[in-house]
């Protein structure tokens, strides 16, 4: 017989009228109604992100779309391995490649000083661990910014070991009557102040590195790497004149350096004073 659905004809599958119900989004399936089939009249509901099916009577289907909405949960431990992700990022390339610079520094000065500091050999050796410091001191920087390997420890151990390989040089060399200790006064003067003043200044802005800085540090990495060397003839003259170079850009760079500084702070008052009187105005 052709008449009316069951759920018109109030039979067993009019509950199934329940799932049209769930439009509300409170967990029951939304879209069509149930159909009683069958006299049975299992009532369904279909769900745009899930379905609830109704059993017997054609009661509602439980609100299984509502579990879909929220999408699939993090599993336990996500957390904690995205924490250890995190942590595992201070063994990254650039990380390493200063670490072992900081291990070539004493490498470096128990081969500078083997056998009195005067044997060519050994001089040899220590001018090849200086050789690798100079060098990994180029990458570590660049592989860092390339590949967004930035870190904490990296910020703070990278200038520490520029400056520890670098004065470890400069000390030998002037132990052993090699270089006047003046030079090595004076870059080393240079150096650690104006980290100081880096420092100093942070609050109003970073002093970027100029091309006078990359160049002076060219200069001082190839004057002292010939010092280390037991040259002699032309090539000891040489070296002198490279240091004399090395030891201008030095000067030169340190005092741009701190005019730097001071534009950079005086900026800086400027603008918290522009500030400060916008808001009492």
């Amino acid at each position: 017989m052709t008449g009316a659905p069951a759920s018109a004809a109030g039979g067993p599958g009019a509950p199934g009228t329940r799932g049209a119900a769930g439009a509300s989004g409170t967990g029951s399936g939304t879209g069509t109604s149930g159909m009683g089939a069958s006299g049975a009249g299992s009532g369904a509901g279909a769900s745009g992100t899930g379905a609830g099916a109704g059993s017997g009577a054609g009661t509602s289907g439980s609100g299984t779309g509502a579990c879909g909405a929220q999408g699939p949960k993090a599993p336990r431990g996500a957390k904690l391995s995205a924490a250890a992700v995190n942590q595992a990022s201070l063994w990254n390339v650039a990380n390493l490649l200063t670490m072992l610079r900081l291990v070539l520094v004493p490498g470096f000065v128990a081969l500078m000083l083997a056998d009195g500091g005067y044997d060519p050999v050994w001089r040899a050796w220590a001018w090849a661990a200086f050789a690798v410091a100079m060098i990994t001191d180029i990458f570590d920087g660049h592989l860092a910014r390339t590949y967004n390997l930035v870190t904490d420890f990296g910020k703070i151990a990278d200038p520490i070991a520029d400056k520890a390989i670098m004065g470890a040089a400069l000390v030998c060399l002037s132990s052993l009557g090699d270089l006047p200790w003046w030079v090595t006064g004076v870059i080393l003067g240079r150096e650690l102040g104006i980290t100081l003043l880096r420092f100093l200044v942070i609050r109003y802005g970073v002093i970027p590195a100029s091309r006078g800085g990359k160049l002076k540090t060219l200069a001082q990495g190839t004057a002292v790497g010939m010092y280390v060397l037991a040259l002699t003839g032309p090539l000891a003259t040489l070296r002198f004149w490279v240091m004399v170079v090395a030891v201008a850009l030095t000067v030169v760079t340190g005092a741009d350096y701190v005019r730097q500084a001071i534009v950079l702070r005086r900026q800086g008052l400027a603008e918290r004073k522009a500030a400060a009187e916008e808001a009492d105005a």
